[in-house]
């Protein structure tokens, strides 16, 4: 080749390493340390890739063939985590089966990747639909209620009656659907609900060993949400029963002015009658309308603060006061117990919300203006008996110690982690391992019958009757158990897409197992991954849900780590310029320019003129600026792209796209080819030569800094490295193979496919994939010369060039030698001479006398 030709190159390498199966892991191999690399898989969307995404897939693919270099048995999978209901809503866009979309864009998924030279193990790919994997999520659950940590409950869940199913909180704002904007209601349904706050102190206990960034761990721990407190009664004011409640500030209990309770509280709908009449049509009426809000809209701090008086009065445990009791959408009836005490003086919201109804405040805690907010800092008790003159650290431990010591309550934890609502009324998910006797009552499939595979369904849509589409089976549903004779009927419900995505990483060990989800010696060899790498989003929900199942699995000795990914690094977020007018209409990149003439410079509508404003968003198809890797790598090459990918700046950092940046990466590695392949290679390289000093100099510290940089996921400061590197070459008049064959090992883990034909034009034996990574001899690493400050009284005066291991004595000589020293010491003395070597000599000077 005259010219360096990515797309032939390419093509032949990706070929090579398909042929030699070059990255496919030897699971069993105890020769080497092992090093799990994995990234968050991907859902297989029918857009296919963007630029953003192979962010992440090249930091890792760095890392692993990095490590492969350095003696590590590397394990670096692929897969797809394809169940779930935007697969379905595509489905239905398109009029195809799920089926048949999620294998065309597994297919296109693939064939992206593959183009850019990824080194996975393709031997252990799947997908979380195919039953050989649902096999054994079934068989987790199935575990998970053995351990009665899976049950069936009627609980208020968001409906959303187009799609036909159950929304997390987090896909309901404002009543709708933030997928589609469809209006969403609240229902009570019977669903199947995970146990996970039985884990909620380990969740937390476990993340300080881990290396994660302190947001990420941060985020959990409040999502967990432990609080240390009490736990105590108030009686009601007619003698029958109480309030129970929990606080965290027991020593603001004197201060309490009134209670809430969630409108959904047992004791509005009190068989006894406890509403009043002259309330009754009022509180029905404020819970009817609660019903219709979802979680996220009732704690909203900035909402009004609505509610309405019930009309029961409790007594105060300790002042006998009697204390009304408002209903409060804002407090949860499954998040502590449903009631709390309010003490608006000293909690913000207890304070809004007797501000919003007109109920009294009293002080118990000196401090603060409480005409304009709560005070919820230290202070000194007040008002308060015994507490009086105690600080709040002070009068909390006495007010427990009171309350526990006269019966009125005990200490207690509690957490904000609820129970995980874990069905779906949709198709598109794992069935559920359950079979349901005329009672409901759930009867375990047994284990030899799994997996339940989910059946063809033409219609896969919920019914006209809100019925989850499995209904529509109506052979598959009805069973006949042969221990008893009963016609049972399967659960029709399916798992969200979580489940497959809990403990994939696990599945990836050992793939191809048909007697376990994991062959436990492999799991306590492999385990935990190393590095997983993903986008932020995943902070709270996958990466807690992965851990609960691991904490489960570990309690079962399926896996000896307490802990599924040691460390965590999310990548940041690509953006691209977008274009939109002032209607809201977005145009293509293509079809804007930027008009300079006249009195109104800015973007316009090539074709009409319109106006428009350009702006970085987030990639998307809607907004029309969604990149395609393709499209770059058929220009550019698929090792510019992953080179522009990390060249852009800190990987955890959010950046813009700009082609013209492949561009820059292109034309680097064009020069390389023409050193080290193209025309200059026969009159650069000396084929028969050994490298001189300065070659060797350039290497080692090239080198050091490029594997330094990998070790702490710092790749552009790698890739500046490797540019500066190549530029010194050119200005050397000879470069000996020995350099080539250091250059295509270090650059092989960011440009793979240059790296190959750069290793096998200069003779390397096998795949520069396979090669060591290139030792490093400290020695070279070492300046001969240094520059260093000279200082008279602590200013510097002048520089002075000696060599890095001078003595203080010949550091002082080359000093007193400069003009400007000479000059700065006319009518000084030296009293005394500090030197660091290689950083400063500092001399301490006086007048002389």
């Amino acid at each position: 080749m005259s010219e360096y030709r990515p797309e032939e190159i390419e093509a032949r390498w990706q070929r090579a390493w398909e042929e030699q199966e070059a990255f496919r892991t030897d699971i069993h191999d105890r020769s080497k340390p092992k090093y799990y690399v994995l990234d968050m898989f991907p859902y297989p969307s029918g857009a296919g890739l963007h630029v953003g995404h192979p962010h992440g897939y090249t930091a890792t693919d760095i890392v692993a063939r990095y490590k492969r270099a350095r003696g590590f048995n590397v394990l670096h999978p692929m897969g797809w985590d394809a169940f779930g209901l935007p697969a379905e809503r595509a489905a239905v866009r398109e009029n195809v089966h799920p089926a048949t979309l999620t294998q065309r864009n597994v297919d296109n998924f693939r064939g992206q990747i593959k183009r850019l030279g990824y080194s996975y193990d393709w031997s252990r790919e799947f997908s979380t639909t195919d039953p050989s994997y649902y096999r054994w999520t079934q068989w987790i659950f199935l575990r998970l209620m053995e351990r009665g940590l899976a049950y069936q409950k009627e609980v208020p869940v968001n409906w959303c009656p187009a799609q036909g199913t159950v929304l997390a909180n987090e896909e309901v704002q404002d009543g709708v659907y933030v997928e589609t904007g469809e209006p969403v209601e609240r229902r009570l349904m019977r669903q199947w609900l995970l146990r996970i706050p039985q884990y909620a102190q380990r969740l937390l206990d476990d993340l300080d060993g881990l290396d994660w960034p302190e947001a990420i761990k941060e985020m959990q721990r409040h999502w967990i949400g432990r609080s240390e407190g009490v736990h105590l009664r108030f009686p009601l004011a007619t003698g029958e029963g109480g309030l129970e409640v929990f606080t965290t500030r027991p020593d603001t209990l004197f201060g309490v002015t009134y209670m809430v309770v969630a409108p959904e509280h047992p004791l509005l709908a009190d068989e006894r009658g406890l509403v009043p009449a002259t309330h009754r049509a009022l509180v029905d009426a404020y819970r009817e309308r609660t019903l219709q809000k979802n979680t996220l809209q009732r704690t909203d701090l900035n909402k009004e603060k609505s509610g309405i008086a019930t009309g029961i009065e409790v007594v105060h445990p300790i002042t006998g006061e009697r204390l009304p009791v408002w209903a409060g959408d804002f407090v949860l009836m499954d998040y502590g117990t449903g009631a709390v005490m309010a003490v608006p003086a000293h909690d913000q919201r207890d304070w809004e919300f007797a501000q919003a109804q007109g109920l009294p405040l009293k002080e118990v805690v000196k401090g603060g203006n409480l005409r304009e907010a709560a005070h919820e800092g230290d202070g000194i008790l007040t008002g308060s008996s015994f507490l009086d003159g105690l600080d709040v650290g002070a009068a909390k431990a006495r007010m427990i110690e009171h309350i526990e010591s006269t019966g009125l309550g005990r200490r207690q934890i509690t957490y904000r982690l609820r129970d995980w609502l874990f069905s779906r009324q949709r198709y598109w998910g794992e069935p559920f391992p359950l079979l349901l006797d005329e009672q409901g009552e759930a009867v375990p499939v047994a284990e030899e019958l799994l997996p339940v595979e989910l059946p063809h369904l033409e219609d896969f849509r919920p019914t006209a009757e809100g019925e989850p589409p499995l209904t529509r089976a109506e052979a598959w549903v009805t069973v006949q158990d042969p221990a008893t004779g009963r016609t049972l009927q399967r659960e029709t419900n399916t798992m969200p897409q979580w489940a497959g995505s809990c403990w994939y990483y696990l599945r990836f060990i050992d793939p191809h197992n048909v007697a376990a989800p994991v062959d436990p010696a492999l799991a306590s060899h492999w385990l935990p991954v190393d590095l997983y790498v993903g986008g932020a989003e995943h902070a709270v929900l996958h990466l807690l849900y992965a851990r609960f199942w691991h904490k489960v699995l570990y309690d079962i000795g399926l896996v000896s780590t307490v802990e599924p990914f040691q460390r965590l690094y999310n990548q940041g977020m690509i953006l691209a310029h977008s274009y939109k007018d002032e209607r809201g209409r977005y145009y293509s990149p293509e079809a804007c320019e930027l008009h300079t003439k006249g009195n109104a410079p800015g973007w316009r509508v090539r074709e009409t003129g319109q106006a428009v404003t350009q702006q970085i968003e987030k990639m998307s198809k809607s907004k029309l600026n969604v990149v395609n890797p393709d499209e770059i790598v058929q220009e550019f090459g698929a090792d510019a792209l992953r080179l522009y990918e990390m060249y852009m700046g800190p990987l955890d950092a959010t950046k813009p796209w700009q082609t013209d940046g492949v561009r820059g990466m292109a034309r680097f590695l064009a020069r390389a080819w023409r050193l080290f392949v193209g025309e200059l290679a026969d009159a650069k390289i000396d084929r028969a030569g050994t490298p001189g000093g300065a070659e060797l100099k350039l290497a080692h510290r090239a080198v050091e800094r490029v594997a330094e940089a990998i070790e702490t996921m710092r790749f552009n400061t790698a890739i500046a490295a490797l540019i500066e590197w190549l530029n010194a070459l050119y200005g050397e008049e000879r470069v000996s193979p020995w350099t080539a064959s250091r250059f295509a090992r270090t650059l092989m883990p960011f440009a793979p496919h240059l790296a190959e034909e750069i290793w096998a034009s200069q003779g390397g034996e096998g795949l520069v994939s396979h090669a060591a990574w290139p030792e490093v001899d400290a020695a070279y690493l070492r300046d001969d010369e240094v520059e260093i400050a000279v200082q008279l009284g602590g200013k510097t005066r002048a520089t002075i060039r000696l060599a890095a291991d001078a003595t203080a004595d010949e550091a002082s000589k080359l000093a007193l030698a400069e003009s400007r020293i000479e000059r700065a010491l006319e009518g000084m003395e030296i009293v005394r001479t500090v030197y660091v070597p290689g950083r400063i000599l500092n001399l301490i000077v006086r007048p002389r006398r």
